[in-house]
């Protein structure tokens, strides 16, 4: 099954199942629909960034949190998390994901495509050397929050619209 082409769980706002569907037709739809991403730092407090794929089927070439994903259907939230960190940059988890926060965004991918998601997020801390795998990831570097705020305000066209918005919350939470 291609990545597109894989179930998504359906949630109402509050993260309750209603159904699964096809992942392309939620963000064509769109439908609210369950996420997770990972947030990875490294010991001195610096961002894992990676620059998205030029093959990806969305928001390609743009920089944006370690990794992220949608559940499958049975998939714990934590579960698809480290699976998704393994299979984008290589990086088992050694410890237990920290959750910081859920919330639901929607927001505009392109012309026919939306992201509108219950999104769970969580925070890894490590410093291994990510070992991305290309079909996922162009680039990566470690960036320091004061660097990343600026470059986030001069180059909001670089990064990824649901990056954006869990910067904003996670420097909220903090």
């Amino acid at each position: 099954m291609k990545d597109n082409e894989q179930l998504v769980l359906l949630v109402d706002e509050h993260d309750n199942p209603v159904g699964t569907m096809n992942k392309l037709d939620a963000h064509i739809i769109p439908a609210l629909h369950r996420a997770v991403s990972v947030l990875v730092f490294n010991s001195a407090g610096h961002w894992l960034l990676h620059r998205r794929a030029a093959g990806k089927y969305h928001s390609p070439c743009l920089w944006t949190n370690a990794c992220c994903t949608h559940p499958y259907p049975e998939e714990e939230h934590a579960t698809a998390a480290s699976r998704r960190l393994k299979e984008e940059m290589g990086m088992d988890v050694s410890d237990e994901l920290i959750h910081l926060f859920d919330f639901v965004y929607y927001a505009k991918v392109d012309e026919k495509l939306t992201e509108y998601e219950y999104d769970r997020v969580f925070k890894y801390t490590s410093d291994d050397i990510p070992q991305p795998h290309s079909d996922e990831v162009d680039d990566w570097r470690y960036i320091s929050i004061d660097e990343l705020r600026t470059e986030m305000k001069l180059y909001p066209e670089c990064f990824t619209e649901w990056f954006k918005l869990i910067f904003q919350k996670y420097m909220t939470y903090i």
